[in-house]
């Protein structure tokens, strides 16, 4: 069974994308030059429960890859680890319930990642696995370095950040 859990990941990765493609197909002035992924949900939007529920349905698949990480846990810190990915996918499915134009829209946006990463520092800081130990840690350094950058647009440091979540599911994924 825990052998499956870990392609929730995996899985939840490619839903959200095509949550979103679907989303964009409904609404063709989005760019992601000059946007945010969360006006694809926002009032404005076409079909804003598409982006929306898309969010929500990733989160349960997030929730679950973060029980992969507490059952897989080699250590406390990898169950601390798991733990704060358990709390990300929370605010990712708040993102979804409070969308953009609404007020908590950017404290669960932002908090989202800070979780999601902490939790990927953390994981890693646990794991005996010197890839993902080391991996973990570049990936973090890369999001917080990624937040000091100048982007065209909200929407590209949020796929920057999205791939850089992505990558650590594939490596976790590759390596346990």
């Amino acid at each position: 069974m825990l052998r499956y859990l870990k392609y929730s990941g995996i899985a939840g990765g490619i839903v959200y994308w095509l949550f979103v493609a679907w989303s964009i197909s409904r609404n063709p002035w989005f760019s992601f030059f000059e946007n945010a992924l969360s006006d694809l949900g926002a009032g404005g939007a076409t079909s804003p429960w598409i982006y929306n529920y898309g969010l929500i349905i990733t989160a349960v698949f997030i929730l679950v890859f973060s029980v992969y990480l507490i059952l897989s846990a080699q250590n406390k810190l990898g169950t601390v680890g798991g733990a704060y990915v358990s709390i990300s996918a929370i605010f990712l499915a708040l993102i979804g319930v409070f969308p953009g134009g609404t007020r908590p829209h950017g404290f669960v946006s932002v908090y989202f990642f800070v979780q999601f990463f902490l939790g990927v520092l953390v994981y890693g800081a646990g794991s005996k696995d010197r890839v993902i130990r080391y991996g973990s840690g570049f990936l973090f350094a890369l999001a917080v370095l990624g937040t000091f950058l100048h982007w065209p647009s909200v929407a590209l440091i949020e796929t920057y950040e999205i791939a850089l979540i992505m990558v650590f599911v594939a490596l976790v994924t590759t390596r346990r």
